[in-house]
């Protein structure tokens, strides 16, 4: 990368970090071009540069909050040694990014309604690709040898994804009595019992080690 380059790919970045603080502090009402500009010290027209409008710097961000919530949830797929194991973790590792990172979650769950998503859609699915096809990879194993139903993908995730995704949604709205250390605690093995072939439990000998996932 030429020092041009590096200079323009770090401005886009303070761009994206503006971007998320302002949204965090003022929500989708104060989320302007104007308010960012301002925030990160760069000028409007170097923003219109690098993500064309006001639409392809949020969808930008989208891509990378979700991106940052997909590879969080894939990372602990590399060590889960069971079926049982690895639907558990992506389960508590989507509501850990949720407490861990409130901000990038916030612009994912209130980006579900806005217009930019849709205008933007090849973008934002060719930058979630790469994140969640380990996702998929780690899954598709275990659906052919049994140990997982086999639904389409799409379909497989609603029902591991939906769940959490729901309950961070209603977290994040400020929704009383929702407390994601219980969610945490609780949701993963019932998602789990939602997706094993067998109804039968599973020995009590089968390994499967609680998924070391905490937050502050």
């Amino acid at each position: 990368m030429s020092p041009k380059q590096q200079r323009g790919a770090e401005t886009a970045q303070r761009l994206l970090d503006a971007a998320l603080a302002v949204h965090e502090e003022g929500g989708s009402e104060q989320f302007t071009v104007q308010a960012i500009s301002a925030a990160s010290g760069v000028s409007l027209g170097s923003l219109y540069h690098h993500f064309g409008s006001a639409d392809g710097l949020a969808a930008a961000l989208y891509s990378r909050c979700m991106v940052a919530l997909l590879e969080a949830v894939a990372a602990p797929l590399v060590t889960a040694r069971t079926a049982r194991a690895g639907v558990r973790a992506i389960a508590a590792a989507y509501l850990t990014f949720v407490a861990e990172q409130p901000a990038a979650a916030r612009f994912i769950h209130a980006s579900s309604a806005s217009g930019y998503l849709a205008a933007h859609a090849e973008t934002v699915a060719t930058a979630k690709k790469p994140a969640i096809e380990p996702i998929f990879e780690w899954a598709r194993p275990h659906v052919r040898a049994g140990r997982i139903v086999d639904l389409p993908e799409a379909l497989l995730e609603m029902l591991i994804i939906g769940p959490v995704a729901e309950t961070a949604r209603r977290y994040l709205a400020g929704v009383p009595g929702l407390d994601l250390d219980e969610a945490i605690r609780v949701l993963p093995d019932r998602i789990w019992q939602s997706v094993r072939v067998s109804a039968e439990p599973p020995p009590e000998s089968e390994p499967d080690p609680e998924p070391e996932l905490s937050h502050p």
